[in-house]
């Protein structure tokens, strides 16, 4: 056996073609502007298809306000508003679906895009969607912690009367302050480990564990361009629930598209490295 074959695969159990890690790039402000203009072009080339993404979110969010007024759950309806965005990612897993298409120039109608959708259960996206719920779940149940260290006398017997303690209080003041810290580091986690891992696994074959730290590898490469990115995601999010969560009919399509397009630009693609074989 010469050195270059030594330890190589047998010949009679050929092995596949090994992929290393995925190599992430620097990205600059010029990048996320690209990518949004890609993605605002997707979204005008399947506008329909889109909106229902947006539209199935929206409604998503109207239905789950109206249960917490319905089962009296005052308290969570503004933590609740504020932390829906958190799952935005896992609910455009089609959009990344039809960018991706397009970016080939393939055809694609609803059959295929929803296939795709429902195959991700049999994947890893299932176990992502379970950490971004876990995530937006410790977001809840902290806001209840602060209510009851920081307002436990207050009575919320209706949302004005919510409302007035938290915003016209001194301890409604601390409780707006300790929250939205605690909220931020939260959101800086899950937006860490999921702003290129999504794409990512409806992409190629990987763990949810690897993508999520090639996403907190971008984000660590690149703080400047990411906490814009983040910046600019949380204000066209917010600003969207405020029409009754209407605004995400749009939004979500669009930052959906653009997310697919900067994941291309921040992450190269896997290249496979030949094995060599035995004579």
């Amino acid at each position: 056996m010469t050195p270059e074959t030594a330890g190589s695969t047998p010949s009679d159990n050929l092995a596949p073609p090994q992929r290393g890690e995925p190599k992430t790039n620097k990205v600059a402000a010029a990048d996320v502007t690209a990518s949004l203009k890609a993605g605002f072009s997707d979204f005008r080339a399947r506008p329909v298809m889109s909106s229902f993404f947006g539209l199935f979110y929206a409604v998503f969010g109207i239905l789950f306000v109206w249960c917490l007024f319905w089962l009296g759950e005052i308290w969570m309806i503004i933590p609740a508003v504020v932390g829906f965005p958190l799952v935005a990612p896992f609910a455009a897993a089609g959009l990344y679906e039809m960018s991706r298409r397009l970016q080939r120039g393939e055809s694609f109608g609803w059959s295929e895009i929803l296939t795709v959708m429902a195959h991700q259960r049999k994947r890893e996206m299932g176990w992502m969607a379970f950490v971004t719920l876990f995530i937006f779940w410790v977001w809840v149940y902290q806001i209840r912690l602060w209510l009851a260290i920081i307002l436990q006398n207050a009575s919320f017997s209706d949302f004005d009367g919510f409302l007035n303690v938290v915003f016209f209080t001194p301890e409604g003041w601390t409780f707006l302050v300790v929250g939205t810290c605690a909220g931020a580091v939260l959101s800086a986690v899950l937006f860490s480990v999921t702003v290129v891992a999504m794409p990512m696994l409806l992409d190629r074959e990987t763990n949810f564990v690897s993508a999520m730290i090639t996403s907190v590898r971008v984000v660590r490469e690149n703080p400047v361009v990411m906490l814009v990115w983040a910046a600019i995601i949380s204000a066209t999010m917010l600003l969207s629930l405020v029409p009754a969560f209407l605004g995400l009919i749009f939004t979500l399509p669009i930052l959906g598209h653009t997310t697919w397009h900067l994941y291309q630009r921040a992450v190269s693609p896997v290249e496979a490295q030949p094995v060599r074989q035995s004579n």
